[in-house]
């Protein structure tokens, strides 16, 4: 069997890129062998995985421990709350917290993880003989790739779940992205393919770096956690979301909007519905629910455990994706669509714009609604309603065939399609 090195932190054992899991968990069923290489885990996978942990230095890691800041949340929320910042906005804040994650994390927040990695990474070359390594984040695992490409030529993947310069979430300055977009230019010159996770990121990947070849590979969800027997729905009509809501670019409003307009309107039943929000409370969250006077049936659950999130999912009769809100930015998936997608239960994603990949995607596999307006999502909700009125439940229409194109083992069939053709 052939062997593929694996760089980057491996989630769920530590916070990082889903598609990591997915790769090595089926990537053995299309004649490889992954070895990952991964900062230290804060707990311990499965016996099956191969890895190999290095040493790792956190550059801010003393004034983390000061200010009592959880490495597994996300570090800018935790900074609000230590100054008692709850609003959704802050802009002096958010423009400190900027200011000075644009010095003190060039190019990367997790650089310390890059001369330990290349020391074990030098090892495992030395001792195994590997024939691909694909890098996945974070955005050292490329620097970190680099350096062993060229010490010892082999094939190398660069894959981006999202774009390094290009972000779609890019907060720092335009002096920091165009030094950033320089640097990425020059790392990732000796590399042997890109890769990311959609249409519209591969072509910005393939024009900003001339003659390399960018391929598409979406995120995907985990057959063993499909839907499957189907769970009990809940009796009320639910609609859940589950994770982090990226502020400001992803909004409830226009669905708060929706649900007052039809509340107002007589045309919905309090006692039959809820919207359920799983994951990290937000304050702002709390005040735009009572400016829409929806504290009877929107509730913040706060966080769970991934696998009841998971069984929330998939006890639901409607999932929620908030679309991200840009016109200028048609190419963002975000990983919960797919993930959605084991729950085999239907979405409506508000938002964004017509015509972006979510709305298409949504439209090839017939699993769920696109409603970038208000209007839109209360047509579509009310279409939901109806069905529950006269059913009970709400039916899930997926055809597998088209839904089974976005596994993680399809995911892995195309990476190693690629590794293939490499060597």
């Amino acid at each position: 069997m052939k062997k593929l090195l694996i760089i980057g932190y491996f989630w769920p054992y530590r916070p990082g890129s889903r598609r990591i899991l997915g790769l090595a968990r089926y990537i053995t069923e299309f004649g490889w062998e992954p070895i990952i290489l991964t900062a230290p885990l804060y707990q311990k996978p499965e016996p099956h995985f191969r890895v190999t942990e290095t040493s790792y230095r956190d550059p801010l890691g003393f004034w983390k421990k000061l200010m009592g800041i959880n490495p597994e949340q996300d570090l800018r929320g935790q900074v609000k709350e230590r100054f008692g910042v709850t609003s959704k906005r802050s802009p002096l804040i958010d423009f400190i917290i900027t200011r000075c994650g644009e010095i003190v994390n060039y190019p990367d927040p997790e650089r310390g993880w890059k001369k330990p990695a290349i020391e074990a990474g030098s090892k495992l070359l030395q001792s195994e003989n590997i024939d691909a390594m694909v890098s996945i984040w974070p955005v050292t695992s490329h620097f970190i790739a680099r350096e062993l490409k060229n010490r010892y030529k082999i094939p190398w993947v660069a894959d981006f779940p999202d774009p390094w310069s290009q972000n779609h979430n890019y907060r720092y300055s335009s002096l920091r992205r165009a030094l950033d977009r320089r640097l990425e230019l020059k790392i990732l010159s000796t590399a042997d393919a890109l890769v990311s996770t959609s249409e519209p990121w591969a072509e910005n990947l393939s024009a900003l770096h001339k003659g390399k070849q960018a391929y598409t590979i979406t995120h995907g969800f985990d057959p063993e956690e499909v839907n499957d027997p189907p769970a009990q729905l809940t009796a009320k009509f639910t609609i859940t979301y589950t994770g982090t809501i990226y502020t400001p670019k992803q909004e409830p409003a226009k669905l708060f909007a929706a649900l007052r307009d039809l509340i107002s309107g007589g045309t919905i039943d309090l006692k039959n519905i809820e919207v359920r929000f799983y994951g990290r409370k937000y304050d702002w969250l709390d005040r735009e629910i009572e400016k829409y006077r929806l504290s009877g049936i929107v509730r913040q659950y706060g966080e769970i455990p991934r696998q009841t999130a998971v069984e929330k999912q998939k006890e639901s009769q409607l999932l929620l994706l908030l679309d991200w809100e840009s016109s200028r930015e048609k190419g963002v998936y975000t990983g919960k669509i797919f993930e959605y997608f084991g729950s085999r239960r239907p979405i409506l994603a508000t938002g964004g714009v017509a015509g972006n990949v979510v709305d298409v995607l949504l439209g090839e596999t017939g699993v769920g609604v696109h409603a970038p307006t208000v209007e839109g999502i209360k047509y579509a909700f009310m279409k939901f309603y109806k069905e529950y009125q006269e059913t009970s439940k709400i039916a899930y229409n997926g055809p597998e065939t088209a839904i089974n194109k976005y596994s993680h083992r399809e995911m892995a069939r195309k990476f190693s399609d690629i590794f293939d053709r490499l060597i």
